[in-house]
């Protein structure tokens, strides 16, 4: 079986490498492919719900490449924010923003704000396409707050500011292994990953 995993950030690529299965039940092996090996450049995000990004990316990569294939859209909500940035998480700041950027503006829009009203939560919906059209969505859900700074040099985007409520930590301070057994992505591509064994049998 091949899959295309349908995203051009490397450290999804590099978190997904470790959730999902190298082979089925049944010992068929799983061979993953990436954007680069079919030179595709997936489409702008304009849905306005997570689920709508994930499945318009996985959708197109799998019209295109003729592969099953899987994306994801992440947000970020944050209840004092009334749920921003949400979908517009990756670029919070701006289009030509960076992680900075982004971090920066949410802890300025919290400035002052005390622990009990930073709660946010992360959430991530997978889309597993296939060629034909149909898919499948899978969900993930992560609870925390937002800590009063930065905490932990591990991991990318919104990780050094982002508490995981069960662990007491930012996502930044756990090791890679550790974030994928309590974060949103790894609980929504576990999903898939289970979703993948039973389709086989």
């Amino acid at each position: 079986m091949e899959i295309l995993i349908a995203t051009g950030n490397a450290h999804k690529l590099s978190e997904l490498s470790r959730v999902l299965p190298a082979a089925l039940t049944n010992g068929q092996k799983i061979t993953y492919k990436n954007l680069r090996d079919f030179s595709l450049q997936l489409p702008e995000e304009t849905g306005t719900t997570l689920a709508q990004n994930a499945i318009l990316k996985a959708t197109y990569a799998a019209r295109q490449s003729g592969l099953i294939s899987l994306s994801d859209d992440t947000g970020l909500e944050v209840d004092f924010l009334h749920g921003a940035p949400g979908v517009h998480t990756a670029r919070y700041a701006g289009d030509a923003c960076d992680t900075t950027a982004n971090n920066q503006k949410l802890l300025r829009e919290l400035s002052g704000v005390p622990a009990a009203k930073r709660t946010a939560r992360f959430i991530t919906v997978a889309c597993l396409a296939w060629p034909d059209g149909h898919y499948q969505l899978f969900e993930g859900i992560c609870p925390g707050h937002i800590a009063q700074d930065y905490h932990g040099t591990n991991g990318f985007g919104y990780d050094p500011i982002f508490v995981v409520d069960e662990l007491g930590k930012c996502f930044a301070q756990l090791t890679a292994d550790e974030k994928n057994a309590v974060s949103h992505r790894g609980r929504a591509f576990k999903k898939v990953s289970s979703f993948l064994q039973t389709v086989s049998q």
